[in-house]
């Protein structure tokens, strides 16, 4: 796997891990699922950092993500 295919889905799953835990607050149960989305998608992030000669800036995040999509829709 590559550094900016682990990037976009550690981006999605943190960004859907989101909803799940303010539901889980909301109806006043632990979140135990988002939870674990929550540290898969932060380990993906950080070994994406990692193995990425020079890491990744904010700007890039946008740009990683449609690079991403678009080698494996187009």
């Amino acid at each position: 796997m590559d550094p900016d295919l682990a990037m976009a889905i550690g981006m999605v799953l943190g960004v859907f891990s989101i909803p799940s835990i303010l539901s889980a607050f909301s109806e006043g149960r632990p979140p135990r699922v988002a939870a674990f989305t929550l540290i898969a998608s932060g380990g993906l992030v950080v070994w994406a950092i990692n193995n990425k000669p020079g890491g990744y800036s904010f700007g890039d995040l946008p740009e990683v993500l449609v690079r991403v999509i678009a080698r494996y829709v187009g």
